[in-house]
């Protein structure tokens, strides 16, 4: 078993709880980490044989642009939208990252990680 990471994804994006991140929007930074059985792929040299990660990229993409409060709901959402278009997906491990959060000091980001195994 093998896993694909696609990681440093940049995003603009409107989520935020105080409503002039609602308006303004912000960078946002995210890194998925999945694995699935890749042993036909690795024989075959098939894309259909694994996790094709630029439709992965094209739902994320998707779920980032729905706006949400909180960077939770993002990450749960992201991993829910991948396990319901990838059943093959044993487990998959998804950080979103909020860079300069209005926290009223100097901070680089704030970043939530979800990990999840497949049911």
């Amino acid at each position: 078993m093998g896993s694909i990471t696609l990681n440093g994804m940049q995003f603009f994006a409107y989520h935020g709880c105080h409503e002039e991140e609602q308006k303004t929007g912000n960078k946002f930074i995210v890194k998925v980490k999945f694995s699935s059985n890749s042993d036909a792929a690795e024989i075959s040299d098939d894309i259909s044989k694994t996790v094709d990660y630029q439709k992965v990229y094209n739902i994320i993409k998707a779920e980032m642009e729905i706006n949400s409060k909180l960077i939770e709901h993002v990450t749960r959402r992201i991993i829910d939208a991948l396990f319901k278009n990838f059943p093959e997906m044993d487990s998959a491990e998804v950080t979103v990252a909020k860079l300069n959060p209005p926290l009223g000091g100097k901070v680089k980001k704030v970043q939530y990680t979800l990990q999840r195994k497949a049911k």
